[in-house]
């Protein structure tokens, strides 16, 4: 009774008892939590993979369409660096450089450039990338769309000459002045909007040798054009569980049907959408972007399911002959909602979002 009178001692008592049921919670939340999966990727470890799988590209593309296309290289990952140091300096954020997140996408914005390119646009294609697409949405992580593959719809948007500026293989090697001439996925793309029924086969019977588009011994970017090297790149990212199949095989295997049933079963047709023009390219280092893309296996086959029917649709239906680049950057859009629309339900709860009950 004379406790109850003195509120200060009921208060003290009434703590004590909370304390003590907060350790006996704690002790058994200790017991009970859920384990987690370890794993040796770190991010400059993901991005260094990145680099490495892109070599054989760049070097393929320099041996192609000259020399040009290291410094090229070396333009587009300086400029990206530099734009991310300068602008977490200014804004008083912590040095982000070494994750080698910059790095890779200055690499990726040089390869999906033409070698004719000036190098001041490289620049300036490098900077919106790092600057506008990905730092002012927060940095790595948060961004909502692929730096790379955003800052070449910039660039081809911006500078549409500059940027269909292609030169025959190995013309650097002539003394000759320099042709352009334009890529083999145009040269599909007039002849299907001719009208004729049969004239986008005839383009396809026409075509390159498959060796040639395999080996890279054609017009385009200077990453685009190798499926070889792309394909070694890809083999590696694998071994090294950087990637999955879910993406590359879905969006490219999209592709391929939907251009088998459009070129009318002409397989020439196909391997010239496929193998010319940036879908390995998009499908292997850019659509399977960790931040930008869906987390589970079936949300990744839907988006690359999604990326490669719209590559599709502008390739046949539009005003451009490429539609890689659009077709991811919609897809990054929708990856929110495939995420929410394929998240895998916690275990004991129905479908209405009850718990299970167990049987007896």
């Amino acid at each position: 009774m004379e406790n109850a009178k003195n509120p200060a001692i009921s208060e003290d008592k009434s703590a004590n008892s909370v304390q003590d049921n907060n350790k006996d919670n704690l002790s058994e939340l200790k017991l009970t939590v859920s384990p987690h999966i370890k794993s040796s990727l770190t991010t400059k470890g993901v991005m260094l993979d990145v680099i490495i799988a892109l070599i054989p590209t760049l070097a393929a593309g320099a041996w192609i369409q000259g020399p040009r296309a290291f410094l090229i290289a070396f333009t587009g990952v300086l400029s990206s660096v530099l734009a991310e140091y300068l602008y977490n300096r200014f804004m008083k954020k912590p040095n982000t450089i070494g994750d080698l997140s910059a790095a890779v996408t200055g690499m990726l914005i040089a390869l999906n450039m033409p070698v004719t390119i000036p190098l001041w646009m490289v620049v300036v294609g490098s900077v919106f990338a790092i600057v506008i697409v990905k730092q002012l949405f927060g940095g790595l992580g948060r961004n909502f769309a692929n730096p790379a593959l955003t800052a070449r719809i910039f660039m081809l948007l911006s500078f549409p000459a500059a940027m269909n500026n292609f030169v025959m293989p190995f013309q650097w090697k002539s003394s000759s002045e320099i042709v352009t001439t334009a890529t083999p996925l145009y040269t599909l793309y007039e002849a299907f909007k001719s009208g004729s029924p049969d004239s986008f086969l005839t383009a396809a019977k026409d075509f390159p040798s498959l060796t040639s588009l395999f080996l890279g011994q054609m017009q385009g970017t200077i990453g685009e054009i190798s499926a070889l090297a792309l394909l070694l790149g890809f083999i590696y990212l694998l071994y090294r569980g950087v990637i999955r199949l879910s993406i590359p095989v879905s969006f490219v295997g999209t592709v391929a049907v939907v251009m088998l049933i459009a070129g009318k079963g002409s397989l020439n047709f196909v391997a010239g959408q496929i193998l010319s023009g940036g879908l390995l390219l998009g499908a292997i280092f850019m659509a399977t972007d960790y931040t930008t893309s869906p987390m589970s296996i079936k949300g990744k086959i839907i988006f690359g399911i999604g990326c490669g029917l719209i590559t599709c649709f502008i390739r046949l239906f539009g005003s451009l002959h490429e539609g890689v680049s659009y077709a991811i950057l919609i897809m990054n859009i929708f990856s929110p909602f495939i995420d929410r629309l394929t998240r895998p339900r916690p275990f004991g709860q129905t479908k209405k979002g009850g718990k299970a009950h167990a049987k007896a």
